[in-house]
């Protein structure tokens, strides 16, 4: 199938491994110009060569090395992708963090670093991106939550502000409907990449994440990053295009919410 996405400027945030650097090889595979970003320079490198490895004519690669975490950082990104491609078509904002532990535990500074990882980069890349979309026509916009922004589960922290890009996606495609720039939430489920924390765990114990996969996961696996990637490059193209709103869940069935 055709997704149309030739052409098109997507930016992927945190996109040196996992979800975001197999969104970003879908989408290069569709003949997507990419910008990949995250902080490391080296890793960013070698994404960049995988997902050169995996692109279509005329996908392009672009990369900038940025702490996410900033105003400035964000700038970087998105004024960098204009400037390289002359606009932006497709956002996908992936870049996350949350730390902490119970109530009691868990500092006011835990809960600003998640925050301040996951949510804030998500607005100020949108804000940013939103004019050049404007004046293409149109375009997309994508958060990469979790199942846990839609039911409980995993840390307090990460349950929080998983829930508050669901929020923000929803808010976000109201507002820029009109502008026909539709914007989804993606909701994976336990996903294994290797260097990711799943893949740590399964590392760590082995019988312990056994036992997790016989009691929570139907299909008898974890997900993989590409089935997640798949799914973005879908909702980022024009076969997706009355999907605008909703949360998209990718989770072979391991959520309970209906």
């Amino acid at each position: 199938m055709d997704l149309g996405l030739s052409g098109k400027v997507a930016i992927i945030t945190g996109s040196s491994r996992g979800l975001g650097l197999a969104s970003a090889k879908a989408l290069a595979a569709e003949g997507c110009h990419v910008c990949l970003s995250a902080r490391g320079e080296a890793a960013l490198t070698a994404a960049a060569a995988e997902v050169a490895a995996a692109a279509a004519p005329p996908a392009q690669v672009h990369t900038v090395a940025a702490d996410l975490a900033t105003d400035a950082g964000i700038r970087a990104v998105v004024e960098g992708t204009i400037a390289r491609f002359g606009g932006v078509d497709v956002l996908v904002n992936n870049v996350a963090l949350a730390r902490g532990g119970d109530i009691v535990s868990t500092t006011d500074a835990d809960w600003q670093e998640a925050f301040d990882q996951t949510l804030f980069p998500a607005i100020r890349a949108t804000r940013l991106a939103v004019p050049s979309m404007r004046k293409r026509g149109g375009g997309v916009v994508l958060i990469v939550s979790s199942i846990f922004g839609r039911e409980a589960g995993g840390r307090m922290t990460y349950n929080a502000v998983k829930a508050a890009e669901i929020s923000l996606a929803k808010s976000l495609a109201r507002d820029l409907a009109r502008d026909n720039i539709r914007v989804n939430s993606v909701a994976p489920g336990s996903i294994s990449f290797p260097g990711g924390s799943w893949h740590k765990r399964q590392q760590a114990d082995p019988e312990g994440i056994a036992e997790f996969i016989r009691a929570e996961l139907p299909f008898g696996r974890f997900g993989r990053a590409d089935e997640v990637g798949d799914v973005v490059a879908f909702l980022a193209s024009s076969r997706a295009s009355w999907v605008s709103g909703t949360s998209v869940v990718v989770d072979g069935c391991q959520s309970r919410a209906f």
